[in-house]
């Protein structure tokens, strides 16, 4: 960087070794902050996502740009008509926040980012709880407890429980349904026709793909792999649908059959606003991760040491202020 002429500056002041004034200030590196400092998620839609003068922004068809704090989102959900720059993938991932490309409403998810995840130990250790089959009914028996708020039945099996929690989840919707004076059938929808769903499961739908946006992204910074489950398996997002039904019923869902109930014009967008509103009043962020970690422990295994072949990193990661997984 070249040096100016000017004036002496004291010691540790952006100063070269001849003592002049750098012609630009040294900044700190970029480092993810926890996932529970964050705002839980923010939607864009039809602009062009860019680094414009250093800032993080969405662009609109008529060139005014608004700036997003994409350092303090936990989530960023971006629906049809949005474009990305390279630089605004690159921003976004040194400051750890998902970027998640989905369908109208969020009704499909398409990709993922991942700027987590990165830990092997950790992704290991759920590996190996996920393969044990006691140790993996453990972790299915601590989830029901957590979701329910009672210990479930003993001498069962993890179908089992499923098979009781099936039942217990469609009775809450029945229940909920009742209270908020909502007509309910059943939860269905066709994720290939959005418009044809009744509105009760449109405004359900959007207001879980709003949990499990910020749950993936907390699965990810904690260092651990959102496709290995323990209740449900074989999917992408199989741990982040067994993190999510622990909050489901106390976050999003009465907050889908109130809105539901108002008929409002644009029942999706009062939904995401609603769920925002939700994961802030019930200090969600906050939750997550501590509680993965408490479901996990339940397995009764300890995390498996380093091989004794592995190799050391050559030059190791400076620690961060950020949670374990973010790769900044």
């Amino acid at each position: 960087m070249p040096l100016l002429p000017g004036r002496r500056t004291s010691p540790g002041e952006n100063e070269s070794k001849e003592g002049f004034l750098m012609s630009e200030p040294i900044l700190p590196p970029l480092k993810p902050i926890p996932i529970k400092d964050r705002i839980s998620v923010v939607y864009v839609e039809r602009g062009n996502l860019d680094v414009l003068d250093g800032a993080f922004v969405v662009v609109d068809k008529t060139g005014i740009r608004t700036h997003l704090p994409v350092g303090s989102v936990a989530c960023l959900m971006l629906e049809p008509g949005t474009r990305v720059t390279h630089s605004a993938v690159v921003l976004a991932a040194r400051v750890g926040c998902l970027l998640v490309w989905i369908g109208e409403a969020g009704v499909r998810l398409y990709a993922a980012g991942q700027p987590g995840g990165a830990r092997s130990d950790r992704l290991l250790y759920q590996a190996k709880l996920a393969l044990d089959d006691t140790a993996r009914l453990k972790v299915v028996r601590k989830m029901y407890a957590l979701r329910f708020k009672e210990e479930p039945p003993e001498r069962r099996s993890v179908e089992q429980l499923r098979g009781i929690e099936g039942v217990r989840v469609r009775k809450m919707y029945e229940l909920l349904a009742k209270q908020y004076g909502v007509e309910w059938r059943r939860r269905n929808y066709d994720h290939t026709s959005w418009g044809s769903g009744d509105l009760p499961n449109r405004c359900l739908s959007s207001a879980t793909a709003c949990l499990y946006g910020i749950c993936e992204a907390a699965i990810l910074a904690a260092g651990y792999a959102p496709a290995v489950g323990f209740i449900h398996t074989g999917k992408p997002q199989s741990f982040v649908y067994d993190v999510a039904d622990i909050f489901k019923f106390e976050t999003v869902v009465p907050m889908a059959f109130k809105i539901a109930a108002r008929k409002p014009h644009n029942a999706e967008r009062d939904v995401r606003l609603a769920c925002r509103d939700s994961f802030r009043q019930t200090k969600l962020l906050h939750r997550i991760i501590p509680t993965i970690e408490q479901v996990l422990s339940a397995g009764g295994m300890e995390p498996p040491p380093a091989h004794e072949e592995a190799v050391e990193p050559a030059i190791p990661n400076k620690e961060g202020i950020g949670d374990a997984g973010h790769r900044g």
